[in-house]
């Protein structure tokens, strides 16, 4: 009998902790005051937040991260793949994100599909998908996912999304179901599934083979109560506090983290506790919190376990 290491989740965060949701917002901390922050906390890994908050020369970013101890995991861009001109249209944000997360050694692309919702909580678009913009959302995420990884060497992590088109439990298992396994894997963001309805458990158990990549996020079951009555969008819930530290909240952290371990696989789980707007001295504290607590649940160290052989 002999004790192993098993695979690791690393730990991480991204501005979105800080409140940051643009490029550029006089309200939103300042980008070099986020790096002092993450890295005062302890943190080793980040995103880099939306394309144009941390600085996108590659060398000057990379003297911003080294010399602060801090590496990349990934960066996120948006898509609106179901309409007609969907794909060209994100092709170069997309390219420019994978090729400033490449140069920092960076691997996946994480992409957020376009709301139906705005910041005032009016619809601009329909709740559900027609036949043909359904089509044109898978075969836009499988089309960008084998770009990706062909010319940048990154992984197209998808990311279901309060106020979007791939939400609910149903969204989620259909667009696995028709996306291509080997190129477009999914962000299990824990918060987004439970604002939609969705069981993270349940998406783990039925899909662990296209788990590649975690955004950890906890709801306040009060405030989803009022997201249905009300109902509010996702930015006016945010303002509601929608959103809340561990241990508070669902999903348990803990419990989590045992069904990610049980999928023995190496993963990233990038905090995302939306703030935006708030308070600038408000975050810190808050990561120094979460992270502590989800070390103790074992994200972020390395579990010990016993072979047989």
């Amino acid at each position: 009998m002999t004790t192993i290491d098993a695979p690791q989740i690393k730990l991480g965060t991204a501005p979105d902790s800080w409140g940051v949701w643009l490029p550029d917002y006089h309200l939103q901390t300042p980008w070099h005051r986020f790096l002092d922050e993450v890295a005062a906390c302890g943190y080793e890994w980040i995103e880099l937040g939306p394309y144009g908050y941390l600085p996108t020369d590659p060398a000057q970013l990379r003297d911003e991260l080294d010399r602060r101890g801090l590496r990349v995991s990934g960066q996120a861009v948006f898509a609106a793949f179901h309409r007609e001109d969907g794909f060209d249209t994100a092709l170069p944000d997309a390219r420019a994100v994978a090729e400033l997360t490449s140069a920092m050694g960076g691997r996946y692309v994480i992409l957020l599909p376009c709301l139906h919702t705005d910041e005032f909580g009016t619809e601009t678009e329909p709740k559900e998908l027609d036949t043909d913009a359904w089509k044109r959302l898978v075969d836009g995420n499988n089309r960008m996912a084998r770009l990706l990884a062909e010319e940048y060497g990154c992984t197209l992590v998808f990311h279901s999304h309060a106020d979007s088109h791939v939400e609910s439990q149903e969204q989620i298992d259909r667009f696995l179901a028709d996306t291509d396994p080997e190129y477009v894997q999914l962000c299990l963001d824990t918060g987004h599934v439970a604002y939609g309805g969705a069981d993270n458990f349940q998406i783990i158990a039925d899909h662990p083979e296209r788990i590649g990549y975690i955004h950890l996020k906890c709801m306040d079951p009060q405030v989803l109560r009022r997201v249905v009555e009300a109902p509010l969008s996702f930015a006016q819930a945010v303002k509601e506090g929608v959103c809340v530290e561990p241990p508070a909240g669902v999903p348990d952290m803990r419990l989590i983290s045992d069904a990610l371990h049980g999928l023995d696989t190496e993963l990233f789980a990038i905090v995302e506790q939306d703030l935006f707007p708030c308070d600038p001295d408000l975050p810190l504290p808050i990561a120094r919190r979460t992270r502590g607590h989800l070390r103790a649940c074992g994200i972020g160290t390395r579990m010990r376990g016993v072979s047989s052989t």
